[in-house]
């Protein structure tokens, strides 16, 4: 491994020569925080790497631009990071800078050729860039000709021909003036990131518990006495959540992944902050694994209702938390009644599960008095995700798990401020209450037709009616 400052790569990798290796059978452990250093160091040095990793996730200092996963209120480590996470501030972070001597050597021809790698490698943007009708080469535009250009194009066409697209890389206050922007302009043409990860969640959780996010804090994660990581990939995509999970299993809890893939973080974390993670043997974290097929995890919490419900009928009133659902659901009757029978035969074609399987950790949720369910986008990207996750609310409502501490609903968004962008205003299919209070704050008159999302964006695309993009 090379420590010290790194000039950008000049030869780009090959993608095509890949080498197959046997699956790994642990996760994080020094070996990431040595690759995670090597990385930062290359960009920005030692002083400047020290800086802002000590920064990270910190009171005071900033969030990390990677995943999700939140910081705890009560106490907070030093390297409060993953390997992801220092490798994406690494970026950030760069002191290479991409400048007009680069744009005239490289032509689009040749940069479309290189691979995301190389081309994040390269630095960071100094100024604005354009490319004219007939150019080959992007050349630099100083900042007011690149807010005059703009300008100029959003003039000449109407406000539902322009699109106006963000992340959740973005900040609160950053999203909130931009969709303020396209509605002054015209438009909820808002389309975001969450339209191709998790809307299918807020779409099955609004009308089923009132709102379309997570139920839980990072103490219930800790406190939960069963854990469900359904779709999820944790140890690649939020390695800190092995941490939270790690110290769920130190309190007693137990942990069910189900997933097509084995993930090696979830069978032995390696917590390069702790002892045993740097000399020791590492923690395996899931006490049962579910490698289930493809889409087919409705057909599984289906089974989980079934046998939820056939065990509180052996023994009234162990399983089912009868006064909550009185209290707070509608529609348990119907439910039971359609969950009264099984096909075990088409369960176990559906899942790839045996009945033993599924019978064993239906036993683990009928002794938790505190579950939560976590997925992501190995459960919203299915074609009938939408039911999916219902079908998971339903078994969470059996328990009562909602309102208590270490139970609930926890979708896993991806980058770190997914849910801000939405919070903020940034949706093509805004609530009247939210344009209301625009329109009396600012003076203006939102739009109140709906806007395209991210595929109505492409198809509106396909069809020649976007000339703006932003």
């Amino acid at each position: 491994m090379k420590f010290g400052k790194q000039p950008a790569p000049v030869a780009d990798i090959n993608e095509d020569n890949l080498v197959v290796h046997k699956p790994k059978t642990e996760a994080a452990g020094v070996k990431a925080v040595m690759v995670a250093l090597e990385r930062a160091v290359a960009q920005a040095g030692v002083a400047r790497t020290a800086q802002s990793l000590l920064r990270l996730n910190q009171r005071g200092g900033f969030d990390c631009p990677g995943c999700a996963w939140p910081e705890s209120d009560k106490k907070r480590k030093a390297a409060e990071f993953c390997e992801n996470g220092a490798k994406a501030v690494a970026e950030e972070n760069t002191l290479r800078t991409v400048g007009a001597e680069f744009w005239a050597k490289h032509s689009i021809a040749e940069l479309s050729t290189k691979t995301e790698y190389w081309l994040g490698n390269q630095g960071r943007l100094s100024e604005p860039v354009v490319i004219r009708e007939g150019e080959t080469h992007y050349s630099p535009i100083s900042w007011a000709d690149a807010f005059e250009l703009i300008g100029e194009h959003i003039r000449a066409s109407t406000p539902d021909r322009c699109v106006f697209y963000t992340s959740g890389r973005t900040a609160n206050e950053t999203a909130f003036m931009y969709q303020l922007f396209a509605r002054s302009l015209g438009t909820n043409n808002l389309p975001d990131c969450s339209n191709m990860c998790h809307e299918s969640s807020g779409s099955a959780l609004n009308p089923t518990i009132g709102i379309g996010k997570g139920t839980v804090s990072l103490d219930d994660i800790h406190d939960a006495e069963l854990i469900f990581v359904v779709g999820q990939n944790p140890g690649t995509n939020h390695p800190r959540m092995l941490s939270a999970l790690k110290e769920c299993k130190d309190k007693g809890g137990k942990v069910v992944a189900v997933n097509p893939l084995p993930e090696a973080g979830l069978f032995n974390f390696k917590d390069p902050q702790t002892v045993s993670g740097v000399v020791g043997g590492g923690t395996p974290l899931a006490d049962e694994y579910l490698q289930i097929k493809v889409g087919g995890d409705l057909a599984l919490f289906q089974a989980l209702g079934h046998l939820l419900l056939e065990a509180e009928e052996a023994n009234p009133g162990t399983v089912v938390d009868h006064s909550f659902i009185a209290a707070q659901t509608d529609g348990f009757d119907a439910y039971r009644e359609a969950r009264a029978t099984l096909d075990w035969d088409e369960t176990e074609h559906a899942t790839g599960l045996t009945r033993e399987q599924i019978e064993t950790v239906a036993g683990m949720l009928i002794k938790s008095k505190a579950s939560i369910f976590c997925w992501a986008l190995g459960v919203t990207q299915q074609p009938h995700s939408v039911d999916t996750i219902k079908e998971m609310v339903n078994v969470l409502l059996l328990q009562g798990n909602f309102g208590k501490p270490g139970a609930g609903a926890c979708p896993v968004r991806g980058h770190s401020n997914v849910q801000g962008d939405r919070t903020m205003g940034i949706w093509e299919k805004p609530k009247e209450w939210l344009l209301t209070a625009l329109d009396t704050e600012f003076g203006i008159t939102s739009p109140r037709h709906h806007g395209y999302d991210a595929v109505e964006s492409m198809e509106a695309f396909e069809r020649d009616e976007v000339d703006v993009f932003v």
